[in-house]
């Protein structure tokens, strides 16, 4: 058995999770999410206890029980506490702002860049520089962090950049005048 497989996942209080055929829904306090299991594996809901279930031995089966595990474990932890991915941006003149449905970033260039924030998921900015990126779908807030500081990426000379906090980024020495 996948050792993350066999392990069952608890239900908090306040989320609903309904299984219908291979589709998984669950419901609760932040959000809704669904997903399609994959074609080996099912999923019984029994004693506030989540337990995913595998036909075949074979190495495939094996890691799809494991995946589908851990995504379902996710959407669980996903819709009752979110998932939160913090960024910051350092350089001069470098800020960010939400607008609406979209957030404004100021990153240097002869332009704004305008991303548009997708649906269940929440862009905060404190002090024009943090940016806090939350929502139900760990894959979709990953996915958001990684696309804002896509757009400038801390560089090694002077450090400039959106980055992740507690990110290291290891500085280069420039040029010496000889």
């Amino acid at each position: 058995m996948s050792r993350i497989g066999k392990q069952p996942i608890t239900i908090p209080p306040k989320v609903k999770v309904e299984v219908k055929g291979q589709k998984v829904f669950v419901e609760g306090p932040k959000g809704k999410l669904d997903w399609e299991l994959p074609r080996r594996t099912s999923l019984k809901v029994q004693d506030g206890k989540i337990l995913v279930s595998r036909e075949g031995d074979d190495a495939r089966a094996k890691a799809l029980h494991g995946l589908s595990r851990a995504l379902v474990n996710n959407m669980v932890r996903g819709v009752s506490d979110g998932f939160v991915k913090k960024l910051e941006i350092q350089g001069v003149g470098f800020k960010a702002a939400v607008a609406g449905n979209s957030v404004n970033l100021s990153l240097g260039y002869s332009h704004p860049v305008v991303y548009p924030i997708p649906a269940q998921i929440k862009v905060t900015v404190e002090e024009n520089t943090k940016l806090t990126v939350e929502g139900p779908d760990r894959q979709l807030v990953g996915e958001v962090a990684a696309e804002l500081r896509s757009y400038y990426p801390p560089e090694p000379y002077k450090g400039k950049g959106v980055r992740y906090v507690g990110e290291r980024v290891i500085r280069k020495e420039g040029k010496t005048v000889q």
